[in-house]
């Protein structure tokens, strides 16, 4: 009993006070399986949503200037589809939200979403896609929406993205809160993955 209390004294120590590379080392990893193993999947429970918090990883929903602003280069495209400046000052994050941000989604009905909501989506790109719906209609007991990244001219047409129908089982969750630039975290870090895995490849 006292070796195991030793032991244990021993692990506390090297977590929490020693300085050695090699207990930051073990603490970096330790925090990694904590946030991604009990953090992220109580944070999802919660929210009800596969995937709580997301990085923005685009310019797609920048504005770049005040929301007047904004709205005189960009409301042709609103306009022709039904949308005014009254209409979208009443939308969440109104002013949209840059790359580098974190983004805290929840999970909501898709009879609940609304023209105007903040959503992440899947599609056949690897990572989900967070823009805004612009459109919504019902075809066959199914609920189907259009997005539009608030930055981009017109939604994506494209073999990897058409965001003119997506259906409600691609509905990822809603966007509900922005912490500014936390997302660059992630974005370092797998820009810094790619460069050795690069690396590995031209030495392979």
């Amino acid at each position: 009993m006292k070796g195991k209390r030793l032991a244990w004294k021993k692990v506390w120590y090297f977590i929490w006070e020693d300085n050695s590379i090699w207990s930051w080392i073990a603490n970096i990893a330790l925090a990694f399986v904590l946030i991604k193993f009990v953090v992220y999947p109580g944070l999802g429970f919660l929210l009800q949503t596969s995937h709580p918090v997301v990085a923005v990883v685009s310019e797609s929903m920048e504005h770049n200037s005040g929301f007047g602003s904004w709205w005189d280069k960009s409301s042709k495209w609103y306009a022709a589809n039904g949308i005014n400046k009254e209409d979208f000052g009443k939308f969440s994050l109104k002013n949209g939200f840059n790359k580098g941000d974190i983004m805290v989604l929840r999970g909501k009905k898709a009879e609940n979403i609304e023209v105007g909501d903040v959503v992440v989506f899947w599609s056949a790109k690897k990572d989900p896609i967070i823009h805004r719906v612009v459109k919504k209609w019902k075809d066959n007991n199914i609920y189907h929406f259009q997005t539009k990244g608030d930055n981009n001219p017109m939604p994506i047409q494209s073999a990897f993205l058409n965001e003119t129908k997506i259906s409600q089982e691609q509905i990822v969750g809603n966007a509900v809160l922005r912490i500014p630039l936390f997302g660059y975290v992630k974005i370092w870090f797998v820009e810094i993955l790619n460069i050795f895995k690069e690396i590995l490849a031209q030495k392979g």
